[in-house]
């Protein structure tokens, strides 16, 4: 399977950005709130040396802007997506926002999940931290008021993101590029997403597909937990923790993390 090609498609109404790479067998990453597919470019061209490829951006983010504001679901905007690009079995990796989607394809559509690669997961149905809220509610409240710069401004330097921030200086340019180009949607039209029924959370030893969940020994205390409560329950898992790393952990360690990728996708 070889479809090097980029472009754009109408997902449930909405133009999606796509683009492929390689061939073999299918793989298709999803990244984190606030930032696109380009967040995947250390990744990206280094798995098409051994697989076919693809990376989207997400409904909200990077060029897939919807012209109006509808309920939507992530899980049936990849659904259509792997149907319009006649991929009917696929690994999955994704980070953050792209980890939960991951984990929630899984759940409604098992049958077309090989194996799944959690980074840095979010998790449908988690608790988190009241803290974690609070800073969420306030960057919203900037988007609805109309100030998209500093929603975006205030997303950039969440603690999240203090250990790419403080680290590598051409890493840093390029997260900071890439969240600066953001549109701010997701800020302006939260709540649109239709959830999961009944969440994730609740019923993780259902998932079928080996998973692997990476997490940044540096990633904030709840993605530790999420991290933690994966590979607790997820019933053919394998966990690891990167050392000096944070949320982006692809990006901040691209190198071993590409390795330990590799390595997972290709073991019995």
């Amino acid at each position: 399977m070889k479809s090097d090609q980029s472009g754009f498609t109408v997902i449930n109404g909405t133009p999606i950005y796509f683009e492929q790479a390689g061939e073999g067998t299918p793989i298709v990453l999803l990244h984190g709130l606030g930032l696109s597919s380009r967040m995947w470019d250390a990744q990206f061209s280094h798995l098409a040396k051994h697989y076919h490829v693809t990376r989207y951006d997400l409904r909200g983010f990077g060029q897939s802007l919807p012209t109006s504001p509808t309920t939507f679901s992530h899980v049936e905007d990849l659904k259509a997506l792997l149907d319009y690009l006649n991929i009917a079995h696929t690994h999955i990796m994704g980070l953050s926002l792209g980890g939960r989607i991951a984990i929630d394809f899984a759940l409604k559509y098992p049958a077309h999940v090989n194996r799944l690669i959690l980074v840095d997961s979010a998790l449908g149905g988690f608790r988190f931290e009241e803290a974690w809220y609070e800073q969420i509610n306030a960057i919203l409240q900037l988007g609805q008021a109309g100030n998209i710069a500093m929603a975006k401004c205030s997303w950039l330097n969440h603690p999240l993101f203090v250990p790419i921030l403080q680290g590598n200086v051409t890493t840093r340019q390029q997260f900071e590029q890439i969240a600066g180009d953001d549109a701010g949607w997701h800020w302006v039209n939260p709540g649109l997403e239709a959830p999961l029924k009944p969440s994730a959370a609740t019923r993780l030893n259902s998932i079928k597909a080996k998973t692997l969940v990476i997490v940044g020994a540096l990633d904030l205390p709840d993605f530790q937990q999420i991290a933690a409560v994966l590979a607790q329950q997820i019933p053919d898992v394998q966990k690891f923790e990167l050392a000096n790393t944070g949320h982006m952990a692809n990006m901040e360690n691209p190198e071993l993390f590409n390795e330990i990728i590799i390595n997972f996708l290709a073991s019995p």
